[in-house]
């Protein structure tokens, strides 16, 4: 990868399995680009369950947070940053898991699991994304959302944001051609009016490996992951996964991850 020092960078989830796996991708980026912003993925938060020597649910979170502190890396914990190119810009880095609601209004939240099941789908959150010390992962879910819509609240009435959260933020954006129930792990339907009533410039997300941009209400929605190892170009180089998310302050642009892939 090439040096972007112009450019802020957004890291948008599931780097590593490890804590000390984040550390070496940060040790390699952080000096590439002016700011580096991070929010954590569901595979970041895993944790086998007889891993012993291991922090998980919480406390894995906070683990990861002050990791990415030491590296002066922007994380959800942090105070939303103005984009320098647009002062009135808010880049805002979230963590807000799920909640099993993204799924069709006859499923019943308790059947939601069962219900996906039954399709054979069934995510490994069920087994290593532990919740400790939360009731569920639905409550941490909504403990996180709501104390995120109250500091989006509090931001100038006139401001716009770049909302990133490894999860799609919307229902319709989070159905997998190929295993639509998987959409029970990919979000909460909390947040589905979010890109509009927070005035987002741009929506970014990671989970899905589904590399897309996606209009709704006028409001860009980028899915911005890797994809599966089956998608890459090494050829190509990691530069050319770059995209662009906002205009440029200067010469730079904020670059936030990979774009659609022309070849899928």
């Amino acid at each position: 990868m090439g040096a972007h020092p112009d450019d802020w960078l957004i890291v948008a989830g599931d780097v590593a399995e490890r804590p000390q796996h984040l550390a070496l991708a940060l040790e390699a980026l952080v000096p590439r680009f002016a700011r580096v912003i991070w929010v954590p993925g569901n595979h970041d938060l895993w944790c086998p369950p007889d891993a012993l020597d291991r922090t998980r649910g919480q406390a894995r979170y906070d683990e990861l947070v002050a990791l990415c502190r030491q590296y002066g890396v922007l994380t959800p914990e942090d105070p939303f940053e103005p984009w320098p190119g647009e002062p009135d810009t808010f880049i805002v880095p979230m963590f807000l898991l799920f909640d099993y609601s993204f799924r069709p209004p006859d499923v019943p939240a308790d059947r939601a699991v069962a219900w996906a099941r039954e399709s054979g789908v069934v995510s490994g959150d069920e087994q290593m994304l532990a919740f400790d010390p939360w009731p569920s992962r639905a409550a941490w879910c909504h403990a996180r959302c709501a104390a995120t819509e109250a500091r989006l609240a509090a931001l100038p009435p006139e401001s716009r944001t770049v909302l990133i959260n490894h999860w799609p933020l919307r229902y319709d954006l989070a159905r997998p051609p190929r295993i639509p129930r998987f959409s029970i792990w990919c979000g909460t339907s909390l947040t589905e009016d979010w890109g509009r009533r927070f005035r987002a410039r741009a929506v970014v997300s990671g989970h899905l490996h589904l590399r897309t941009t996606i209009i709704r209400h006028g409001i860009r929605y980028e899915e911005v992951s890797l994809g599966y190892p089956r998608d890459w170009h090494a050829e190509r180089g990691i530069d050319w996964y770059l995209r662009p998310i906002l205009p440029a302050a200067g010469d730079g642009a904020a670059r936030f991850a990979p774009p659609r892939d022309p070849y899928l």
